[in-house]
């Protein structure tokens, strides 16, 4: 199974991929930990490809994140799924905030300002890009929606691990 997760900054992305990753075995590809900025400047974009397609290349995995422009081209035709979260605007705030007080996060409060700018506009700027650009290269892939803490708990309930782990 390839999946792609796409969602607005702090709508569960990670956790998603991670739950998934660890229910199906499949080698989890986090594309924000690919760029150490959650952004890829224009003269990284050439060295992100080729690592995009080498990564996306295998039977199966789970791919979570946007890089609509970089990305979809390469991981949309190989996919066989993409969900996407859309859970509230204010869930999204708070959980983009909660983040860079926990420990080891490598959201730092630096970058706070701008990802809740990009959440404010999420909506009116980046939905419509990254939706017509799913349509573009994945419009045969089947879409999932998944707007409630419930509906990705049904889709993808937590893992535990085995005793003596």
């Amino acid at each position: 199974m390839r999946i792609v997760i796409l969602g607005c900054a702090g709508s569960g992305k990670t956790t998603l991929a991670k739950r998934l990753a660890a229910k199906t075995g499949a080698p989890l590809i986090c594309l924000d930990d690919l760029s150490s900025t959650g952004g890829v400047t224009p003269d990284q974009v050439p060295a992100f490809r080729k690592l995009i397609d080498k990564l996306h290349a295998g039977e199966a995995w789970i791919s979570d994140g946007n890089f609509a422009a970089a990305t979809f081209d390469i991981r949309l035709p190989r996919a066989d799924l993409i969900v996407w979260l859309e859970p509230p605007r204010w869930r999204c705030t708070w959980r983009s905030i909660a983040r860079v007080f926990r420990p080891a996060e490598p959201h730092r409060p630096g970058r706070l300002w701008r990802v809740l700018m990009f959440i404010r506009n999420f909506d009116r700027v980046n939905r419509p890009r990254i939706e017509a650009l799913r349509a573009e290269h994945g419009p045969h892939v089947p879409v999932v929606r998944l707007r409630s803490s419930g509906e990705i708990a049904a889709f993808a309930p937590a893992t535990t691990p085995p005793a003596g782990r």
